[in-house]
């Protein structure tokens, strides 16, 4: 496989990825029943907010590793890499601990706050699959992360489409005024 090929396929499957892991935080992630009887279902919004930030963090990164020369790149797999550990750290924080990740949605159904109290209204918990969806999001996150680190320094470098050539220095600002009158156009 020829390395334009990889940066292809290493660019396409982060992007996969962090879809996957911006899918999963708009499920449900518990499925809780409380005294009495009366079912809540919490969604990933509730439970991880801060899981839609390392998603759309990841899809700019790799927005930015399309065009990044090779010091960047070394950064940038550094920083896909941190976003993948962060994900895996939020999610299995989470679904470690159901009571505190769905005390926002328990308050807004109940008016009841404080841990305590809300861990005393939980008789149930179920958990769905969405939250380990968000945990391979994250490790695959990670190992797209460690593909730029490897194979990164051997891309080829960003074109120089957008970048514009140095302006001619004119000098002093006399010699600007007498380049105009010579008939220079200094926007050319």
């Amino acid at each position: 496989m020829n390395i334009t090929r990889i940066r292809l396929t290493i660019i396409l499957a982060g992007i996969l990825v962090a879809g996957l892991a911006l899918l999963a935080w708009t499920q449900p992630w518990f499925e809780l029943v409380l005294q009495g009887g009366q079912p809540l279902t919490v969604p990933g919004q509730s439970a991880v907010p801060a899981l839609s930030a390392l998603g759309l963090a990841s899809l700019a990164l790799l927005g930015a590793l399309s065009i990044a020369g090779r010091a960047i790149r070394v950064i940038l797999g550094v920083l896909e890499s941190a976003i993948g550990v962060f994900t895996v750290i939020v999610a299995a924080g989470a679904l470690g601990n159901p009571a505190a990740a769905s005390a926002s949605t328990i308050t807004e159904a109940t008016a009841v706050s404080g841990p305590m109290s809300i861990a005393a209204l939980i008789a149930t918990v179920g958990t769905t699959a969405w939250p380990w969806v968000a945990i391979i999001a994250g490790i695959l996150t990670v190992v797209v992360g460690v593909g730029v680190l490897v194979t990164g320094s051997r891309w080829p470098g960003p074109t120089r489409r957008y970048e514009s050539a140095p302006a001619e220095d004119a000098g002093t600002p006399a010699g600007a005024w007498d380049t105009l009158t010579e008939g220079s156009d200094p926007t050319r």
